[in-house]
């Protein structure tokens, strides 16, 4: 049973998201909060496998929820809820840690199944939106140089790996590429996003893209891999 808290400062959007996801015999919607401090307690009482977090609330915005809820022991699945009017909003939402982002216009049918993608510790993008927000990622040189500094530290190795997270590679699809066990490559994983600072492979994927490891900033001798596809698992 997949555990989830949503949180929006509208009333209505909460009672229409448990309405929809409480119908899964698999999902239970455990709490609801209507502003990022109400949102953190409600993960403490819950302990949620997914919290579905709006950013823009009144009092403490979604942004500061999910870096607080994320300092908490084994945190949930934080997946953003955005009308997409703001690209570098959600940006630093999913730098702070969010696992992903769903527009609140996603059909219900579909919001149950992402919910549960989620709720297996797998990334939830939008494809093209994530596609804008991965080009936002690059545009900032600060962030460019932070990264490549950060990556500077990977062995060859462990910046392979990255690359393949910043393509949306799967485990298993980076043992194929790399000739490795799935096991050895999750090991890779780990240390990696411990090096990195990451808490989590969607923010190791955007920092891939603003290291040029993928995407229009990559160079090298190495043929292109696909640099359009979204940092999802």
């Amino acid at each position: 049973m997949a555990r989830v808290v949503v949180v929006d400062d509208e009333p209505m959007v909460c009672v229409f998201l448990r309405t929809i996801l409480d119908s899964a015999e698999d999902i239970e919607v455990v709490d609801e909060a209507h502003d990022g401090a109400a949102a953190i307690e409600a993960v403490r009482r819950g302990r949620p496998d997914v919290v579905l977090m709006d950013l823009r609330m009144p009092g403490m915005d979604g942004l500061t929820a999910i870096e607080h809820i994320n300092a908490l022991a084994d945190p949930p699945s934080i997946v953003v809820l955005t009308t997409f009017d703001a690209d570098q909003y959600v940006l630093r939402a999913l730098r702070a840690g969010a696992t992903g982002f769903l527009v609140k216009s996603t059909p219900p049918e579909e919001l149950i199944g992402l919910v549960r993608t989620a709720a297996q510790g797998h990334t939830v993008l939008s494809p093209s939106a994530a596609r804008r927000l991965i080009a936002a990622s690059t545009d900032g040189l600060s962030a460019r140089d932070r990264a490549r500094e950060l990556v500077a530290s990977l062995t060859e190795r462990e910046a392979e790996v990255l690359g393949g997270l910043g393509e949306g590679l799967s485990n298993a699809r980076i043992a194929a590429r790399l000739f490795l066990s799935e096991a050895t490559v999750k090991g890779y994983v780990s240390r990696t996003l411990e090096k990195l600072g990451c808490v989590n492979r969607t923010q190791a994927g955007l920092l891939a893209h603003d290291a040029g490891l993928v995407g229009p900033h990559r160079n090298g001798p190495e043929p292109d891999r696909p640099g359009d596809s979204p940092p999802v698992d």
